[in-house]
C-alpha cells in the first residue's frame, strides 16, 4: 500500500512516527470542519488519537469478526 495515497500532499514522505502525531486533517478527505467535529465529539486531534479511539477499535473488531461468522 502506498501510504501517500491516504495523505494530503503536505504530509507525503513523512515517517509513520511523524504521521501518528499529525493532525487528522493530514488524512486525505478529512476537512478542517471534519477535524473540528472529531475534536469536539471525541477529543481526537491526531491520527494516533483517531486510531486509538475505542469506537474505531470496536468497529474494526466487529467488521473483522463478521467476516468469520457463518
Amino acid at each position: 500500500m502506498n501510504i501517500n495515497n491516504a495523505l494530503d500532499k503536505a504530509y507525503e514522505g513523512k515517517s509513520l512516527k511523524e504521521l501518528v502525531d499529525a493532525p487528522v486533517g493530514a488524512l486525505q478527505g478529512v476537512s478542517e470542519a471534519d477535524a473540528e467535529k472529531l475534536q469536539a465529539a471525541f477529543n481526537v486531534k491526531t491520527i494516533g488519537d483517531l486510531a486509538s479511539l475505542k469506537y474505531v477499535r470496536w468497529a474494526q473488531a466487529i467488521a473483522a469478526l463478521a467476516e468469520t461468522e457463518a
